[in-house]
């Protein structure tokens, strides 16, 4: 199977080539086409890429395309890990909502409305020109803000599914805290992207979510950026994400005493790229582990293979609501656990939401179908809007500001604002 990597220039990528070196029984690849207009880049990402399959006796070829349509021609699956504006725009993403008192945080707020704005045109641009040369290709969606991207896709009818490696963490964690094989681990998680609680931890379909909180919940909390107490009386394991929300002032603060993740993440990614450049050098570098995205490469490998396999096992993934959660509208893109087979993402019912979790994720998921709606058309009263609804911001004089700058910040991406 031909696999297309589009955004195939990012320091990401060996990540990616790691995991289809160590579970090539699950995933038959025979071709990884990385696509990126960077062909520097390219270059550096290809070689390394080749050695690293060359060293585990991968028989997969490494192409480079920096044309979209050649690129993604003829693929099974092609794999969408974009930055528009790259770690420039990222950085403003995080300090321009800091100077207004807001988190600033690249998915989260209104950075990540910011990186809505730039992508979901160019993401559109793109699943366009796969459904013309790569009609039967999945498209797995890791590019964030992955909730609103993916509905995007969604909603223009393409083979879509949305992945985030936040579930697939905390079993591999949890498992790590038990003592156990990740497989005997399933999660009662539930939420939007980077919006979600695990509200039941299973081992072997025994509940051990209390046992976990009371044996590790100072460690939990400490990984999650939260105080132990409030996971304790929550009774369940929020992501890292929430603190965000529970946490908003104290983050801000913390946020402002040092530098942008933007400008740690573009130092870490300047010696990946040395390290890349290197042409001995054939195994992930241990630095990778510290860029993020742990564990992508195995939720993407496992997501592909049961698309293209029709495996119909468990895995959680961002896709159609459905009715899954009653309290939002069907055409919203949620995170939960799903069967996926060759048909798609099939959620799996989920237990009544507390009202706790329930009113932010309503509340959050209503600023999603706002931030879409000023992604696809434009406009300064829709960005507005979108801040309006956020409840990190929600404050109208906060919000019409806010816009303006965000809109002034990102003129070069946006062609309705050049207009």
């Amino acid at each position: 199977m031909k696999l297309a990597v589009v955004g195939g220039g990012s320091t990401y990528t060996p990540e990616l080539i790691d995991g289809f070196a160590r579970l090539r029984g699950e995933l038959p690849v025979s071709e990884v086409a990385l696509v990126d207009p960077d062909e520097g880049r390219l270059a550096l990402i290809a070689g390394m890429s080749r050695r690293m399959l060359a060293r585990a006796g991968h028989p997969a070829r490494v192409t480079t395309w920096t044309d979209v349509a050649a690129g993604v021609a003829g693929a099974g699956a092609v794999l969408l890990q974009l930055r528009i504006g790259g770690q420039a725009a990222r950085n403003v993403d995080e300090t321009l909502p800091l100077e207004c008192g807001c988190v600033g945080q690249e998915t989260t707020g209104a950075g990540g409305l910011a990186k809505a704005l730039r992508t979901v045109p160019v993401v559109l641009d793109i699943a366009a020109t796969v459904r013309e040369h790569a009609p039967d290709a999945w498209i797995v969606d890791f590019t964030n803000p992955v909730g609103i991207v993916t509905r995007a896709l969604l909603d223009e009818g393409h083979r879509a599914i949305g992945l985030c490696n936040v579930a697939i963490g905390f079993q591999r964690r949890f498992a790590q805290r038990l003592g156990v094989d990740p497989a005997r681990i399933s999660l009662g998680h539930v939420g939007l992207n980077h919006l979600t609680w695990e509200r039941s931890v299973l081992l072997d379909g025994v509940e051990v979510l209390p046992r976990l909180i009371e044996e590790h919940g100072e460690p939990i909390a400490a990984e999650i950026g939260l105080p132990a107490w409030v996971v304790r009386h929550l009774g369940v394991v929020p992501s890292y994400y929430l603190r965000f929300f529970y946490e908003h002032d104290a983050v801000v603060a913390e946020q402002r005493a040092k530098p942008s993740r933007a400008a740690e993440v573009k130092a870490m990614e300047d010696a990946l790229l040395e390290i890349y450049a290197d042409p001995a050098a054939d195994t992930k570098p241990e630095l990778l582990n510290r860029r993020g995205g742990a564990y992508y490469s195995e939720a993407a490998v496992a997501l592909i293979a049961s698309l293209v396999s029709d495996r119909g096992d468990v895995q959680v993934v961002n896709t159609r609501n459905d009715g899954t959660l009653p309290f939002l509208d069907d055409d919203a893109v949620i995170e939960v656990p799903a069967v996926v087979n060759a048909s798609g993402a099939r959620p799996l019912p989920v237990p009544a939401v507390e009202p706790l979790f329930r009113g932010l994720i309503g509340n959050v998921s209503a600023y999603e179908t706002l931030a879409l709606e000023a992604a696809r058309h434009g406009g300064a009263d829709r960005v507005k809007d979108a801040l309006l609804a956020h409840p990190l911001i929600g404050q109208a004089t906060l919000a019409a500001e806010l816009a303006d700058r965000l809109i002034a910040a990102n003129r070069a991406y946006l062609p309705w604002a050049a207009r």
